[in-house]
C-alpha cells in the first residue's frame, strides 16, 4: 500500500481508502447499495487494515446513521491504534423530517458532528466533509462552524464533496477573508468514463493544492468487467439492477471497458482493477473510495494497488476515453498553446 499525502497538509493517507456505504442496508436507496451487518462489517475493517488502508470514509446519511454505527462498533472490537487511523465523515444530508433534519446551518452541522461522534465512538474525527452544497446557508455560516470545531478540537481537518468550482473557490475566498479553517480536500465522483471533473475542478485542485478523494471509481460496478454490454442487467444481486447510479454515458463507458479487458487478461487481473490503476496513475488524486458488497470484491479491490500501468498504457485509455471539447477549454487551449513554447530566438 502507499501513501500520499492529502492536499497541503502532511496528513498521509492510504491511496486506497475502505468506504462504508455498503454498511447497513436500512429501507430506500441504501437496501440496494448494501446491507453488511457487524460480523462482516469487522471482517471488512480488519482485512483492509492489515492490507496497510489507514482511510476509512462514512456518513452519518449512510443507511442514516447504521454505516457510523457499525463502523464504530468494529474498531472498537478490533481495536487498531486510534493515532494510526484517518476516520473520515459527513453532514448536509437529510437525517429526520424535520426543518433542520438536513443543511449546513451552524444548528446542524454540531448536532450531527455530536451524534457521529456518539455513533462512532471516537473522541473526534480527523476529516469532516460538507456532504454537498446547500443554497439556503450563506457559506459564511457554515465555514464559522467548522472553524470551531477544528478549534474545538472535535475535527481536525475539513473537506467538501460534489460541489462545483466556483463554489469551492467561493469557500476558499471566505475562509481566507475570516481567518477560518480551510477545505482541505474534495470528494467527487472520477472514473476513466466520467472525467468531466477534469474541465474546471481538477485544474482548481491542482491550483490550490487541494487533495482529492475518487468516489464510485468503478461507476457503481458499470466498470467492473462484469457487464458485457450497455444493455446488460450484470450479475444477480448487481447494484446497477435496482439502483442506476451515478449517471454514466454506457457506450462511453463500454468503450473503455473494451480498452481495457486486454491488459487485464495480459496481467491475469480484473478489468475492474485497471479501472482503479488508471486512476490511481492521476498524480492529483490523493485516494480512492472503494466500498465492497462482498470479501471478494474488498481483496479485489485492494490488488489493484499492485497494478502499474505503462505509459504508452495510460497514453491509450486517455485517448479512449477522452473527454470531447467544449468551450471555454478548446478556446483556452488555442490561445495559450504559443505561450507554452520557449520564445524564439534569432
Amino acid at each position: 500500500m502507499r501513501y500520499r499525502l492529502l492536499g497541503q497538509t502532511g496528513l498521509y493517507v492510504s491511496e486506497l481508502c475502505l468506504g462504508t456505504m455498503t454498511y447497513g442496508g436500512s429501507k430506500g436507496i441504501w437496501e440496494n447499495i448494501g446491507s453488511l451487518q457487524q460480523d462482516a462489517v469487522n471482517e471488512q475493517v480488519k482485512f483492509a487494515v492489515e492490507a496497510g488502508i489507514n482511510f476509512i470514509d462514512t456518513a452519518n446519511v449512510y443507511s442514516l446513521g447504521k454505516s457510523e454505527t457499525l463502523l464504530g462498533q468494529a474498531l472498537k472490537t478490533l481495536g487498531p491504534p486510534r493515532e494510526q487511523l484517518i476516520i473520515a465523515t459527513k453532514s448536509t444530508g437529510t437525517m429526520e423530517e424535520t426543518p433542520n433534519g438536513r443543511g449546513q446551518s451552524r444548528h446542524h452541522i454540531f448536532n450531527e458532528v455530536d451524534a457521529s461522534l456518539k455513533r462512532l465512538q471516537l473522541d473526534y474525527i480527523d476529516l469532516y466533509q460538507l456532504h454537498g452544497f446547500d443554497p439556503l446557508t450563506p457559506f459564511e455560516e457554515s465555514l464559522s462552524a467548522l472553524n470551531d470545531l477544528v478549534r474545538s478540537g472535535r475535527v481536525r481537518y475539513i473537506g467538501l464533496c460534489n460541489m462545483a468550482a466556483w463554489q469551492i473557490m467561493k469557500s476558499l475566498g471566505v475562509s481566507d477573508k475570516k481567518g477560518f479553517a480551510k477545505f482541505v480536500s474534495v470528494q467527487a465522483y472520477y472514473t476513466i468514463a466520467g472525467r468531466d471533473l477534469e474541465r474546471e475542478v481538477v485544474p482548481l485542485l491542482q491550483d490550490q493544492k487541494l487533495g482529492l478523494m475518487v468516489w464510485s471509481p468503478l461507476a457503481g460496478g458499470l466498470l467492473s468487467g462484469k457487464y458485457k454490454a450497455a444493455d446488460d442487467k450484470g450479475p444477480s444481486g448487481a447494484r446497477r439492477t435496482t439502483f442506476d447510479f451515478p449517471l454514466v454515458d454506457k457506450d462511453r463507458a463500454f468503450k473503455c471497458v473494451d480498452a481495457m479487458r486486454p491488459l487485464a487478461q495480459h496481467r491475469q487481473v480484473s478489468v475492474a482493477q485497471i479501472a482503479l490503476a488508471w486512476i490511481l496513475s492521476k498524480p492529483f488524486v490523493s485516494s480512492v473510495i472503494i466500498g465492497a458488497k462482498s470479501m471478494d470484491q474488498l481483496r479485489d479491490n485492494i490488488a489493484a494497488s499492485r497494478v502499474q500501468l505503462t505509459q504508452d498504457e495510460i497514453k491509450m485509455l486517455d485517448g479512449v476515453s477522452q473527454l470531447p471539447a467544449e468551450y471555454p477549454g478548446w478556446m483556452l487551449a488555442l490561445q495559450g498553446q504559443y505561450r507554452a513554447k520557449p520564445p524564439f530566438k534569432d
